[in-house]
């Protein structure tokens, strides 16, 4: 979208390259922060006897794998100038994101659907949209809680926006399923990160790649480390603010290091046992095949091949990043 119109709302561009964090974000945010954890690991198997669990046949083969995945990117930080005079300026983003879908299907990969949005990111009551020749960032408005800081607010008020665009192209890649040939009643979506505000999509999955936190009681946690290549832990059901159920899974691997090739995965903590049972088995056979190769990804094997191709996919639709940086200059001046 391209228009020569000058923005109404008065506001500074930051100095700082926005790859580098800027000059007013004096405290970090951590996003990956959890409150107390919660861990029932008699979900499967009986906490004393939890051993890893190899893959098994029958299980019943989507009829279609469908990827998901969503990149964010800030293009500016920005201060939006008072509304009076009393006021100070307000630190707001200037963000660009997409989200899309691969569907694997019939022995073949390709994209179903992509979405991209440009944001302003802003707890500023009087923000309006700002419009540059390049394009329009659009109002995302945000509150700041208690005890938040508002770079934290901020951030994670992009990543909320990130997670809805998410879910609007995981339907919108469900709908159009009918449409090449597979069963919709049959896929199963798979969620690049934590299922957060998702779990109510049927048939899905999170997919967690990196480990930040530590789940599982020492004797338990010792077990992920002898995992072999498709193997799992049982089901256990983890509750840090909200509840999931989940297992770690080993994807195949060159790293002999205890923790190499293993993902976490979760699902919905209001399925009844057995259908969690049937996902984390059809989680075995069907996300293995999908790894990633340590010559071709640096973060192989847990960067699955379609996330991948779908995340580069992604990042060249977010534009030119100086163009768009200078374009925001220009705005502001």
């Amino acid at each position: 979208m391209s228009t020569t119109e000058k923005t109404a709302m008065r506001f500074t561009v930051d100095g700082w390259d926005p790859a580098y964090g800027n000059a007013f974000d004096a405290e970090g945010d951590d996003l990956a922060a959890e409150s107390a954890q919660a861990v029932d690991a008699n979900v499967e198997t009986a906490h004393d006897d939890w051993k890893p669990i190899s893959a098994s046949e029958p299980v019943i083969q989507p009829s279609a794998l469908l990827f998901v995945d969503g990149v964010r990117r800030i293009d500016a930080r920005v201060w939006i100038d008072p509304a009076e005079p009393v006021e100070t300026p307000q630190p707001s983003i200037c963000a660009s994101i997409a989200a899309g879908v691969v569907c694997c299907c019939a022995g073949r990969a390709h994209i179903v659907t992509v979405e991209s949005r440009r944001l302003l990111v802003t707890s500023s009551t009087h923000a309006t949209d700002v419009v540059t020749p390049a394009d329009i960032w659009r109002v995302a408005h945000t509150t700041v809680p208690a005890g938040q800081t508002l770079m934290t607010a901020l951030s994670l008020g992009l990543q909320k926006r990130l997670g809805e665009l998410e879910v609007a192209t995981a339907l919108a890649a469900r709908a159009a399923l009918g449409d090449h040939g597979p069963d919709p009643d049959l896929d199963l979506l798979i969620i690049d990160g934590p299922l957060k505000g998702r779990g109510h999509l049927p048939r899905t999955l999170g997919y967690i790649k990196t480990h930040r936190t530590t789940y599982l009681a020492s004797q338990l946690n010792a077990i992920v480390g002898t995992l072999k290549p498709g193997e799992r832990t049982p089901v256990f059901l983890l509750g840090t603010g909200w509840d999931r159920h989940s297992w770690y899974l080993r994807l195949p691997a060159v790293s002999r290091a205890p923790w190499a090739g293993v993902v976490r995965i979760e699902c919905s903590a209001d399925m009844p046992a057995s259908q969690v049972i049937a996902l984390a088995n059809a989680s075995q056979l069907v996300l293995p095949p999908h790894a990633s190769k340590e010559f071709r990804d640096p973060r192989a094997p847990q960067n699955l091949i379609p996330i991948g191709g779908l995340e580069h996919d992604l990042r060249h639709r977010l534009g030119d990043a100086r163009l768009l940086l200078r374009s925001l200059q220009t705005a502001s001046s």
